[in-house]
């Protein structure tokens, strides 16, 4: 033992550095996988050698703290080994609230991993229990606000370490840099937290793990023995707080009968040091009273713990992060936007595939008051790729009904209705994926000049491609004849259609059925269900010229509109979520959801009805199922084969020629089969009588 003054060694204690990645990653966590769960996670943190830098004004070294760091692999499960980097394993614990985070039994948590690090020292030798931490949080998703509070369990020594004189010294002038080099080039390659010296014959040094202690330094004096770690603390009096631990697991696994004297080599050269920089690593000499690490009492039960992490105000309590100011506001919107979709899926929704709705491209044929509210609803719905398309252009009297626009956009002749769409979806969120059309749907009844082929066959070429690059298709123009060629296009090429259209007081919102089925379902085929037209027994016409003023436009009860589009921007949904998707089976007429559990039927939103007519004026609305018409002018056969075969022939055809779909479907034979059977019944003029 030595006799010379002694001083209490101090710890430089941890101090958490959380970096930004980590909190994205914790929001992740919380939202997809914790929800409300509160229970432990998991983590893992690092520290590397201490550093300290040199003030460029008054040539003073400045420590950077004993940081223990949490990135945004802290709760990956694959550890990567990076050179002089520790990784230290963690217990993170997330609460729902503030008042749970305040309340939380800090104590309890803390007692739990010291007796686990403590458990560890006494049974299985293993120096990886000694760096442990805790972390506890509470997360404010909604204004990216973190209360975080850090724990390091380190155990007091009673009676405490000293550190006789001259103190904390330079490695380099006690232990010669020759040693210090051979350290360094066998740790260079794979770093250790702790490790033993010892001279060896065949370089200046060998090394080993610390659970070797008493093996390796069996027959080498005390004077050559050296206890190293590396160290996290820049300064030079104190060590980091890794020795401390260290230390505990020597006196109880090594120190009872033997000296209580110890050389210990805090190592902090992550690199050679060149001409005019000397080696940075610390030697001293601690000690113990010899009849307490003689005798070995009071060792087999836990010593008391130190660990929490102060605040910036030097007090113990937790800490405070606001992302808000330093993140980039459009990710801040593109987390938060889909908060409400994934709140959905903690308790209500689990089975809620939200992936697959925000993947479907949505194109919306008509930019008008139906068009916007339709928009608006799908980025709800976490929807990020939408195209609209429209002909005309903003007007006065659209901005207080279509809340896409403003007064602003009507000056000057009007914006363009698709692009100024457009362009306000990407204002209120940066990150869809927003685009407008200027094209006019080309429609049966409204017959092409010679002149105008040329244009009318690349608007139809580009409405194609549109269909081709799109997985949903939204009919929400103004006219009835202009919903023709899409109905055409969205059946021959098998897409979602939906199809929303407004009265006064009333509207129709539906699916058009598909092609063929593919439905799992023994109920009746989906390919049964009809299009927009499949009621029809004439081919939608001219119904746009010699109008009046109240049938130019839209005269509907302001708040319709709104209803139509979220009806069947739901409906959309629910057939997304349906296992057949478009080929999903409407629920027939008698259905009675509290009575048929039956699955084929529903979505994990419940019933993927066929259509739904909406009554303002008795605030009702009615499930319709409709069958699909063989002799149908939009979805038959007929046209859809024609179609396929003559291309942009037919559709000419169809534009040019008054009659041409009765013929091609066959309507015009069921014409006169009906003329012919009201010609045929035998009239009575007698009063009364037939």
């Amino acid at each position: 033992m030595s006799t010379t003054k002694s001083s209490i060694v101090q710890f430089t204690p941890f101090s958490s550095l959380v970096q930004p990645p980590f909190w994205h990653e914790l929001t992740r966590l919380k939202i997809d996988v914790l929800r409300l769960s509160e229970q432990t996670v998991p983590a893992r943190a690092s520290y590397t050698i201490g550093r300290s830098v040199t003030d460029r004004e008054t040539g003073t070294e400045i420590d950077l703290g004993c940081h223990l760091t949490l990135g945004a692999d802290a709760f990956s499960q694959e550890s990567q080994q990076t050179s002089n980097v520790i990784s230290c394993n963690g217990t993170f614990k997330n609460y729902n609230t503030i008042e749970e985070f305040k309340a939380a039994d800090k104590t309890a948590l803390f007692n739990q991993v010291a007796d686990e690090i403590w458990e560890g020292i006494k049974t299985t030798g293993d120096s990886n229990f000694l760096n442990q931490f805790i972390l506890i949080t509470f997360a404010d998703l909604k204004k990216y606000k973190y209360y975080y509070w850090f724990a390091f369990p380190a155990f007091v020594a009673k009676p405490a370490w000293t550190i006789g004189e001259p103190g904390w010294q330079a490695a380099e002038d006690t232990l010669g840099r020759d040693v210090l080099a051979s350290i360094y080039s066998q740790l260079h390659e794979s770093v250790k937290p702790y490790f033993l010296a010892r001279p060896s014959s065949s370089s200046a040094l060998e090394i080993a793990p610390l659970s070797d202690y008493a093996s390796f330094f069996a027959s080498v004096p005390p004077s050559a023995q050296l206890v190293c770690f590396l160290d996290p603390s820049a300064s030079v009096q104190h060590p980091g707080w890794p020795l401390r631990n260290a230390l505990a697991y020597l006196r109880v696994r090594f120190l009872k009968r033997g000296p209580a004297q110890i050389r210990v080599l805090c190592w902090r050269d992550s690199e050679l040091p060149i001409a005019d920089r000397p080696w940075r690593s610390r030697f001293g000499i601690v000690e113990a009273p010899a009849d307490e690490v003689r005798a070995g009492t009071a060792l087999q039960s836990r010593p008391a713990a130190v660990g929490w992490e102060k605040n910036t105000q030097g007090k113990l309590g937790p800490r405070f992060a606001d992302l808000a100011p330093m993140m980039d506001p459009a990710r801040l919107a593109d987390q938060a936007v889909d908060l409400n979709l994934k709140l959905m899926r903690w308790r209500i929704l689990p089975a809620l595939n939200l992936e697959k709705v925000a993947e479907t491209r949505c194109l919306l044929l008509g930019a008008g008051t139906l068009g916007c509210y339709v928009a608006r609803t799908l980025m709800g719905w976490g929807v990020r790729n939408i195209t609209l398309l429209d002909s005309s252009t903003v007007s006065f009297s659209n901005p207080v009904r279509q809340p896409l626009f403003e007064f602003t956009d009507c000056l000057d002749g009007g914006k363009p209705k698709a692009q100024c769409a457009a362009d306000a979806l990407k204002r209120i969120f940066p990150g869809v994926n927003a685009k407008g059309v200027n094209l006019s749907v080309p429609m049966p009844g409204h017959p092409i000049p010679p002149s105008g082929v040329a244009q009318v066959r690349a608007d139809v070429e580009k409405l194609e491609s549109l269909f081709d690059s799109h997985d949903a298709v939204f009919l929400l123009m103004d006219s009835r004849e202009s919903r023709w060629l899409p109905t055409v296009l969205g059946k021959a090429k098998g897409k979602i259609v939906m199809n929303a259209a407004l009265g006064f007081d009333s509207y129709l919102v539906m699916r058009h059925g598909a092609r063929t089925s593919g439905s799992t379902s023994d109920s009746a085929s989906t390919s049964k269900l009809g299009c927009y037209y499949c009621n029809d027994v004439v081919a939608p016409a001219d119904s746009l010229t010699d109008r009046t003023l109240d049938q130019m436009c839209t005269v509907t009860r302001p708040g319709l509109a709104a209803i139509a589009s979220a009806t069947a921007v739901e409906l959309l949904v629910s057939v997304l979520q349906h296992p057949d998707g478009v080929n999903a089976p409407a629920p027939p007429p008698n259905f009675q959801d509290d009575q048929d559990e039956s699955a084929a039927y529903k979505s994990v939103l419940g019933v993927v009805p066929h259509q739904l007519r909406g009554f303002l004026a008795q605030f009702r609305t009615m499930p319709i199922v409709g069958a699909a018409y063989d002799r149908c002018t939009g979805c038959s056969e007929a046209i859809l084969q024609a179609y396929e075969k003559q291309g942009f022939d037919v559709l000419l055809r169809a534009f040019n020629e008054t009659g041409y779909l009765e013929t091609l479907t066959g309507l015009d034979k069921l014409h006169d089969e009906g003329e012919a059977a009201l010609e045929s019944v035998d009239w009575d003029d007698d009063e009364g009588d037939m």
